[in-house]
């Protein structure tokens, strides 16, 4: 299995670490039959404050007040039964420790719709929207992984394009808390051969995989993946 990096701050600038991944990781793409395993990672709180990975496909004029916790948890499990939400956990030892998710642009209607994430061929464009990692588990190579893992899958399903979407530092400064880094890091995501478009000051920076880059994702996640 491939190292990871983590990054630090040194002297105000950013600079990449080796991490050596946990051998026993692996990663397995989301099925219905795995959905007790994405409940038992996400706890009751639905990963963070009742989301359930449903935050981007909140549609218009919805009250997420109104939709966070039971409501969006029965949406996402109805999409998952029903193949229509995409993403991957990852295990250490059996155990679920993170999550990614990944699917068509057009199916994550606020992200669609937002003007600071706006791009010119969005029916082409697959997403990597959002991270989860369960404390304990961080800064280990887990979201690398992930990264490495729903990429493979994209491809798998013909896409050509994948776009992701991490917070810049911004007000945070040399430390991103988690709560806020659920889309993931510039950092984490050019380690991974991803690409700044867009370019923006702050908050979420739109980013693109290389071409190049994409074959070698694939074979990496291929290689550390079990089934």
């Amino acid at each position: 299995m491939p190292d990871a990096h983590r990054w630090r701050v040194d002297g105000g600038r950013q600079r990449r670490q080796t991490v050596a991944m946990d051998p026993k990781l692996t990663t397995r793409e989301l099925t219905s039959d795995l959905w007790l395993d994405l409940e038992a990672l996400f706890g009751s709180n639905g990963a963070c404050g009742g989301c359930w990975c449903m935050f981007w496909r909140q549609a218009r004029g919805e009250d997420w007040s109104e939709i966070k916790g039971a409501v969006n948890k029965r949406r996402f499990r109805a999409l998952v039964e029903e193949d229509r939400a995409h993403g991957v956990l990852a295990y250490v030892d059996g155990v679920p420790v993170g999550w990614a998710a990944f699917d068509r642009r057009r199916e994550l209607g606020k992200l669609d719709r937002a003007p600071s994430l706006a791009c010119d061929d969005a029916d082409r464009v697959w997403s990597l929207p959002c991270f989860f990692v369960k404390a304990g588990h961080r800064r280990q190579g887990v979201a690398s992984a992930l990264i490495a893992a729903a990429v493979a899958a994209v491809r798998r399903r013909g896409g050509t394009v994948v776009e992701a979407y991490p917070v810049r530092p911004g007000k945070f400064g040399k430390s991103i808390p988690a709560a806020f880094a659920y889309t993931g890091t510039i950092p984490m995501f050019e380690a991974a051969g991803f690409q700044p478009v867009g370019e923006r000051d702050r908050g979420k920076q739109r980013m693109r995989l290389k071409e190049k880059e994409a074959a070698g994702a694939g074979r990496r996640a291929r290689n550390s993946s079990s089934a």
